[in-house]
């Protein structure tokens, strides 16, 4: 039970009805369909009306809403089916199965896909690769399946025209480990034709359309459908499948699953032939058979991998040995011939379908399981085979269809019936007697040996002469003439049950069982030859000579000889009883989940929905039936841990929690309190309620009750979450300050260590690498490098001469004012400033300047030289002339060295304002004044040194003299000289 919606989308489990009756389940199915909730229970059985739609209802989020989760806990679901068998499996090693039924277009084929994806999501949490392949393999399968077993109908246009059986086996973990698949009475009838408006297996038109130019060529095939005689009719038919997407995909899923390059090319080579086959025609010419076309012979050699002739042979004539052993072959009539032709396209197909579903259990089959090493293998089943169909024209598929099904609602309604009786007796309540029709009768209708429809076809069948159909049925209607349940014109046979199973309300008074529906139609025309299923031997025996090894392998019974005696093989429709019989046995010893499909309109229509079609569909699948049995009297039931939890707020005796020894008495205080002793019973370990409204009482009053708690435990958690976060807080914050303090600690104590013994070293601590510091102590770490870069600086300065100092100083300002953009500047020798005064450097010329700066100094009264030398001044017209520079603490002079030094001109120092040099190893220095008339030149080497940098000298002296004299803040500025890089040298 599920109620989790509101009722504004009606009663999510039919179970739950006030009145059991066809008005009220059918109202309740189009109120949820048209309010878009396609799934309703029936305890644990699933309704499924077909949407046909897109839904987002099957993504990540709702399978992990599913997962592990019991069936009352979530809104109804395919999930919910799904995670229940795989839990009965897993936590009770129960083998179990999932039977989807209903009719074509239902949509039975899309639910067995979405219950595979779901249990491929929840298993192999570890993702073991090899578990991964093989959910990839089962995944897989469908798609290939779908292709080769699947064909557009009127009614649905991916209808499955086979039935399908796959077991998952799964190891001890839960993981899936395995598989087989089995088939059931493949439509082969539809490779030669089809009703109006339908097409041919899907298979066959991805080739043609989807099909590369070369593949195709190799083929001998065009690319147009209606170019061949068993594909014509359906080539027109809009489809929403896409024929070309899906010829890639199947591609893509046999290599995924295992299939050789060589084995896909056979496949494909296999439908190539059956195209050709059906345009072959043939002729008669006088007294013989001819093909018409020799070419076609030879492309279907080929793609067989036979001889021409020998296909031809088998086309015309049929071998048969005569009693004395002797071998004659017999010449087909065209008509013969025809019918050969097309016999032998169905078998291939069929006997490619066969292999195709064997090579995938080969490749999926468990391997190298050893019990005792690995566990018990438990199995889940799936079950997606065809529901009951009627037509206009219902011919001997449909009667092997239906009876099929009359055998599955057998199993469904007495398991279901078994569960029910089960579980009242495991509780101990009385289990009342339900009335309903028990379809037994119409089981033994067909299958009963002997007496049976089946046995009439077989008997016929094995009888010589001319058999007709017209006399077959008279043999049913002498011996079935006074069944209850058989009735037959001339050439017609009618089921009485139409393939369903009805039961009868269980109430106090039940009534008595229903009326049956009207008969059901078949056919009798080609009864016989269906059933025969006739295949000249000489195919058989030309497939089995083929030289492709994979067409040979599905060919074993071509082996045999002419004239070796064989057993007559058994006929389709006992083939057909007794692989049903042996699904039903294997089904009845596996624990059973449902899923009842309806197609709610004929149109595929989102929004229509069909009363009459869906209440046919309700009536035939027992749906009706089956919630009277599973009620028998109670509409409700649940353990007491679960209902007590669900309810235990609803009294005061329970809530938060009971003190009461039992469950039980916990359970028994909730009912006595809303007063509904009268409408229940107590199980062993489940509480019975009789009607829905004691049920709806509860759900209401809980509703109410919910928001009241939801508010009270939101603020009770929020509260408890709040002081969480504060001592959190608390705690963070106290730890916080105690490793700042202990990092702060930490930091001293780590530059203490690698300071120590600085001052015995020979740089003074500058080659020791600083720890990094925290972040609260980044400040602190910056102004103490600068005061060891100052202490350290001391230490170096205090053991320089006093008489170096001036040097040093002049040293120190170059470098700040030239900020490492200039490489060479003379730092490295010792600067001797008067240059023209020192007779190494100047050794002609020395005298007489010393002599003019003398007088000089006389008239000017300067106490010092800051610098002299030799240079070239450039005036505004470029031109050059060798001079000499004389810098002093008042002036500076430009002197003519050829006229004993005579003043040419005589600058104030206090109007120099700048000074520009370049970055490269010129001597170029510019002078800037507050005039404006500046003075360009080119400081010349001496003799002293030739390759010595004198303008870093000049700047140093200069910012020196500038910084003692006039301070930092006043005059000429010499930490922001320019720089000129892209003045050229003179």
């Amino acid at each position: 039970m599920a109620e989790l919606e509101g009722l504004e989308f009606g009663k999510s489990d039919f179970v739950l009805l006030d009145e059991v009756n066809m008005e009220q389940f059918m109202e309740n199915l189009k109120l949820r369909f048209e309010k878009g909730r396609i799934y309703t229970f029936i305890g644990e059985v699933v309704v499924s009306v077909n949407p046909y739609k897109q839904m987002d209802i099957y993504g990540k989020e709702a399978i992990e809403a599913y997962r592990g989760r019991e069936l009352y806990e979530n809104p109804p679901h395919l999930y919910a089916v799904a995670d229940a068998a795989y839990k009965a499996m897993k936590r009770r090693a129960k083998d179990t199965c999932i039977v989807i039924s209903g009719e074509s277009g239902a949509g039975k084929t899309e639910a067995s896909k979405y219950i595979m994806q779901y249990i491929a999501a929840i298993t192999n949490p570890s993702q073991r690769e090899e578990v991964e392949s093989v959910k990839n393999i089962l995944l897989k399968s469908n798609c290939v399946l779908e292709a080769f077993g699947n064909a557009k109908t009127n009614r649905n246009d991916n209808s499955s025209r086979f039935g399908k059986y796959m077991d998952i086996n799964f190891n001890f973990n839960g993981d899936p480990t395995g598989g087989h698949i089995n088939n059931y009475l493949l439509e082969k009838s539809r490779v030669v034709q089809q009703q109006g408006g339908e097409r041919n297996f899907h298979s066959f038109y991805q080739v043609l359309r989807g099909g590369s130019e070369e593949m195709l060529r190799s083929l001998h095939l065009q690319n147009d459908p209606v170019s061949y005689v068993y594909t014509r009719e359906g080539a027109a038919s809009v489809t929403s499948n896409n024929d070309r997407s899906s010829h890639k995909a199947v591609l893509s899923a046999l290599k995924v699953i295992g299939f050789t390059e060589e084995e896909i090319n056979s496949i494909y080579r296999i439908l190539g032939a059956i195209l050709i086959l059906g345009n072959l025609q043939f002729e008669t010419d006088t007294e013989s058979v001819q093909v018409v076309g020799l070419e076609v012979l030879g492309h279907i050699a080929e793609l067989t991998a036979t001889e021409p002739d020998a296909v031809g042979k088998s086309l015309l004539y049929r071998t048969v040995a005569t009693g004395g052993g002797e071998v004659i072959e017999k010449g087909h009539t065209e008509k013969e011939a025809c019918f050969g032709r097309d016999a032998f396209a169905k078998a291939l197909y069929e006997r490619l379908f066969g292999w195709i579903v064997g090579r995938i259990n080969a490749i999926i089959e468990v391997k190298d399981y050893n019990p005792v090493l690995h566990g018990k293998n438990t199995v889940i089943g799936v079950l997606d085979i065809y529901g009951f169909e009627i037509f206009d024209n219902n011919s001997f598929e449909q009667f092997c269809i239906n009876y099929c099904n009359e055998k599955l609602q057998q199993l469904f309604i007495e398991l279901i019936l078994r569960q029910e009786q089960e579980e009242y007796q495991r509780e101990g309540i009385t289990w009342q007697h339900i009335e309903y029709f028990n379809n037994q009768i119409i089981v033994d209708l067909v299958e009963q040996p002997h007496k049976g429809i089946i046995s009439v076809l077989d008997e016929a069948c094995l009888t010589g002469g001319q058999v007709t159909d017209t006399v077959c049925l008279q043999s049913m209607d002498t011996k079935l003439g006074q069944h209850p349940h058989y009735s037959s014109r001339k050439v017609a046979l009618r089921s009485g049950r139409d393939g369903r199973l009805s039961l009868s309300r269980c109430v106090h008074a039940p009534p008595p069982p229903p009326p049956p529906p009207p008969p059901r139609a078949y056919s009798i025309e080609g009864f016989l030859d269906k059933n025969k299923d006739p295949l000249f031997q000489d195919f058989k025996r030309l497939m089995y000579n083929s030289s492709n090894p994979v067409l040979k392998e599905m060919w074993p019974d071509g082996q045999l000889g002419i004239t070796e005696v064989t057993k007559r093989p058994l006929t389709a429709a006992t083939l057909f009883k007794n692989s049903i019989v042996a699904l039903v046995d294997k089904l009845g010893c596996k624990e059973p989940y449902y899923v009842r499909c309806i197609k709610p309109n004929e149109m595929k229509s989102p929004v229509l929905f069909d009363d009459a079609r869906c209440e046919h569909q309700v009536a035939y699948l027992g749906l009706l039936e089956n919630v009277r049995v599973r009620r028998a009297g109670f509409a409700y039931r649940q353990p007491y841990a679960r209902f007590l939890q669900r309810y235990k707020m609803t009294c005061e005796y329970t809530w938060p929690n009971h003190l009461m020894e039992t469950d039980r008495e916990a359970v028994e205080a909730i009912v006595t309190h809303h007063g509904f002793q009268d409408d229940v019973a107590y199980g062993h370990t489940k509480l019975f309620v009789r009607t829905p409204r004691s049920l709806f009482t509860l759900e209401q009053e809980r509703a109410a009750l919910i928001p009241i708690l939801v508010l009270f435990l939101q603020k009770v958690w929020r509260g408890a979450l709040a002081r969480s976060r504060c001592q959190r807080l608390r705690a963070m914050y106290a730890i916080m300050g105690c490793y700042k303090r202990y990092k702060v600690k930490a930091h001293f104590w780590e530059v203490e260590r690698r300071f120590a013994s600085v001052r015995n070293m020979a740089d003074y601590g500058k080659s020791v690498e600083w720890p990094t510091p925290p972040a609260a102590l980044a400040q602190f770490h910056s102004i103490t490098q600068q005061l060891h870069r100052r202490w350290r600086a001391r230490q170096i300065v205090k053991n320089i001469p006093p008489s170096d100092m001036a040097e040093v100083r002049a040293k120190v300002a170059a470098l700040g004012a030239l900020r490492g953009e200039r490489k060479e500047w003379g730092c490295s020798r010792p600067w001797e400033r008067d240059y023209l005064a020192n007779a190494r450097d100047c050794p002609q010329s020395s005298s007489n300047f010393i002599r003019a700066s003398k007088e000089l100094k006389n008239k000017d009264l300067y106490n010092q030289v800051l610098f002299s030398g030799f240079c070239r001044k450039m005036n505004r017209f470029n031109k050059s002339t060798d001079r000499g520079l004389l810098i002093t603490d008042k002036h500076v002079y430009k002197l003519d060295p050829k006229k004993q030094f005579k003043v040419l001109k005589r600058l104030p120092l206090d109007i120099i304002t700048g000074l520009s040099v370049t970055a490269g190893s010129d001597q170029m220095v510019a002078l800037h004044t507050s005039s404006q008339d500046d003075v360009l030149l080119c400081i010349q080497r001496g003799e002293l040194c030739p390759n010595q940098d004198r303008v870093g000298e000049l700047l140093g002296t200069l910012s020196d003299h500038f910084t003692r004299t006039t301070g930092p803040g006043s005059g000429m500025r010499p930490t922001q000289c320019t720089i000129a890089r892209q003045m050229r040298t003179a």
